[in-house]
């Protein structure tokens, strides 16, 4: 039986204004899973992929990550917890007057002292290892050019390429092709899975798009209204399944 890496309980996300994005979610997941979360806009998605590394800070509830509470860490815990957890974003989250390489190196800011990272003082041992990367996700040719210089879909492969230099244990990946094309978006995903099933990683992907959940998953979570409507293998997901999880209204449906 797989490891569980991930034990989310409980976990509550109300904004000042009152309203509940999140409301007891709860999740168990394994070592190894590549689970994609659907859902209608505004669901909750992107507040829970944040809230497990507290980029949106929960309002209550346990993340309990490799044995412990990432909502009680502190900071300098909060910190050392985040080395583990790798982030790919929407808008690709790259500094892009710096080249290719350099924001692959980014990765290993987490390990390295404040100063450091800030000088940007990595050794060749590192470039090397970000090279080596680079070519992994088909971008070597690419690695000593501007960010700003690249398509969005190779944007999003550098991103996932700083991602795995992180060498994290998980991988959050909040809407990560919603602002590419169909064939970039696969290349990404491709590129993504790829990544997952080499190193090992447990990764969690927020998408719109139903089609490439069904392809891609091997679990399947679908929110609505901050409630789990749907939990369960891409088999079962079936289109009156999708269906309810994207009508309007509240009704809820068993887990």
């Amino acid at each position: 039986m797989m490891e569980t890496i991930l034990e989310i309980r409980q976990l509550k996300k109300t904004y000042p204004d009152g309203t509940e994005a999140l409301k007891n979610i709860n999740l168990s997941i394994k070592r190894g899973e590549f689970i994609v979360i659907i859902g209608p806009s505004g669901a909750g998605k992107s507040t829970f992929l944040r809230s497990i590394n507290r980029l949106s800070e929960p309002t209550s509830g346990e993340i309990i990550f490799h044995g412990e509470d990432i909502v009680k860490a502190n900071r300098a815990k909060l910190r050392k917890m985040r080395r583990n957890i790798g982030m790919i974003f929407q808008g690709f989250n790259l500094v892009k007057r710096l080249p290719t390489v350099r924001n692959v190196l980014h990765g290993k800011l987490g390990y390295m002292s404040t100063w450091k990272g800030a000088l940007g003082l990595f050794n060749q041992e590192e470039v090397e290892e970000a090279l080596s990367i680079l070519e992994r996700v088909g971008l070597e040719d690419q690695a000593f050019k501007r960010a700003d210089e690249l398509s969005g879909g190779q944007q999003q492969r550098v991103a996932i390429a700083r991602a795995i230099n992180q060498s994290p244990s998980i991988i959050l990946a909040d809407e990560p092709i919603a602002s590419l094309d169909p064939n970039s978006s696969r290349v990404v995903m491709d590129y993504l899975q790829k990544a997952c099933q080499e190193e090992g990683f447990t990764t969690i992907v927020n998408l719109h798009q139903v089609d490439f959940a069904k392809e891609y998953a091997d679990r399947i979570v679908g929110i609505k209204n901050g409630e789990i409507y749907f939990d369960g293998p891409v088999k079962e997901l079936s289109d009156d399944v999708i269906q309810s999880i994207y009508a309007k209204g509240k009704e809820a449906m068993p887990v």
